[in-house]
């Protein structure tokens, strides 16, 4: 990328900068390519982080459906954690995950899982796990909350063979013909999948991230201290495609030594190191073994290092800085935290990002752990929480005797409890893609790219005021 005009004479965040228009050769936003090319096999540039409250199983393989990569977190007991991964690539490509349920449980017990919106649903199975039907999400919205949800399966929802849809388009128009928008899919009477309108026209525009056996992908972090080697090795005989070795500060020698124990085992799937902010630590840990770096200290939502001990720096210089050393050495970027809207998607990658990921952005879905709670007016939420705080504190240690995980909790920092909303208009995770690769597919359009790498070199990027961010952004009421 080029500055426009002034170069910059100190660090930058993404609300300090903006993309020029330049000349472009592209038709149309469907030319363009997001494919990060940093190893992972994604087919889009977007990470959910490591989180409690954003990663989970269902998020991950919902991502990778549409071609980014969930990161599994570390805090999660060995045993949760495998059957996470095997629960990932047992999943469907071509369909979407089924929320299944017993017929026994109730409407209140569903609306903890899905909102009553349009392209939601739930499968329902017996006492002996048989099928037993499937109802719309939508029909929650009237039914009482004791209501047991086989009471409600009078009007259950057709099913679709799985041999009728051999394809995206074909079931999209299959479920036009009959006027449905939600249905399950059925293979000689068992619950393969379910699909929408929406689910099945996505599947036509993006490309899944598919490990070699044509399962989904799904990275997992791990921490650098204890029986690293070991972890290491039994996650990817799992089927764990990238690992990510992840503590706050990465520019340490406890990082640089299990990098190299991990990279010595030669695992044969990339090795995610951070979190770094600069050129020289970029250097140390791509010498150690990663292939790539995770950027970025402080700009998290549910963050509050730099406050608490003046630690970090802002996120678009520390992209740019590290980009620039991470591809002279032939490593790659993550750019970690800071973004709030997609235009910020779009600078990290114009900075030399080679993905980016997300974090509580992603925790106010229907796909992030939880469960949905309404608040006094009735808005749905999820509650969310940072990685330092004293609740992920008390889980990450919950099996140290009371004394131990007190001492723990005296030094935790960051936020313990927020609520994220669920917007209405966005409920899912592949909303919020949507309106993310949208965006960044624009911005490609504009600077003439087609690719990433012609992205990262004809990106031209300017210095704004505080005002001429303001300035950017819509107007929320009339005038």
């Amino acid at each position: 990328m080029r500055f426009y005009g002034t170069a910059p004479t100190h660090d930058l965040t993404y609300s300090d900068v903006f993309l020029v228009p330049s000349r472009s050769n592209v038709a149309s936003r469907l030319d363009v390519s997001l494919a990060p090319g940093d190893g992972t096999g994604a087919t889009i540039p977007i990470v959910a982080s490591n989180m409690n409250s954003v990663t989970g199983p269902r998020l991950a393989a919902t991502l990778a459906r549409r071609g980014g990569l969930g990161v599994l977190p570390q805090d999660m007991h060995p045993q949760d954690l495998e059957a996470a991964i095997e629960w990932v690539k047992a999943q469907p490509v071509l369909f979407d995950s089924p929320f299944a349920m017993s017929t026994d449980e109730t409407v209140a017990d569903a609306l903890e899982l899905v909102p009553p919106m349009p392209g939601q649903g739930i499968v329902l199975h017996d006492a002996k796990g048989a099928y037993a039907g499937c109802l719309a999400a939508t029909d929650l919205a009237a039914a009482l909350p004791e209501a047991r949800l086989g009471e409600l399966l009078h009007g259950s929802l057709p099913s679709i063979d799985d041999e009728d849809v051999p394809d995206a388009r074909a079931a999209f128009d299959l479920l036009d013909a009959a006027g449905l928008d939600f249905a399950p899919v059925l293979d000689h009477g068992r619950v393969v999948g379910t699909v929408s309108r929406t689910s099945a026209l996505r599947s036509t525009i993006y490309t899944p991230a598919l490990d070699t056996h044509g399962r989904l992908r799904v990275a997992a972090a791990i921490g650098i201290n204890g029986d690293v080697a070991g972890r290491a090795k039994a996650l990817v005989a799992t089927g764990v495609d990238v690992l990510v070795l992840d503590t706050a500060h990465g520019d340490q020698d406890g990082m640089r030594r299990a990098i190299h124990t991990v990279a010595a085992l030669g695992l044969g799937v990339p090795i995610v190191a951070g979190n770094v902010v600069t050129e020289q630590a970029v250097r140390d840990l791509v010498a150690a073994g990663a292939d790539i770096l995770k950027v970025g200290v402080g700009p998290g939502a549910m963050c509050t290092t730099r406050m608490m001990t003046a630690v970090g720096r802002p996120q678009f210089s520390a992209v740019l800085e590290t980009s620039e050393t991470a591809r002279e050495l032939g490593a790659h970027v993550w750019a970690d935290g800071g973004v709030r809207y997609p235009r910020d998607v779009a600078l990290a990658i114009a900075a030399g990002g080679a993905s980016v990921m997300i974090g509580s952005w992603f925790a106010g879905t229907v796909e992030a752990p939880g469960r949905l709670q309404a608040d006094e007016a009735g808005a749905l939420y999820k509650e969310s929480w940072g990685m330092a705080s004293t609740k992920a504190v008390q889980q990450r240690f919950e099996r140290l005797d009371a004394y131990d995980r007190a001492r723990k909790q005296l030094f935790a920092e960051g936020i313990s409890s927020s609520r994220i909303y669920l917007d209405p208009l966005r409920p899912s995770v592949e909303d919020l893609l949507d309106m993310i690769t949208t965006g960044l597919r624009s911005s490609f359009t504009y600077a003439g790219a087609r690719t990433l790498a012609e992205f990262h070199d004809r990106a031209l990027v300017g210095i704004q005021s505080a005002a001429g961010y303001e300035e950017g952004k819509a107007l929320p009421v009339s005038w």
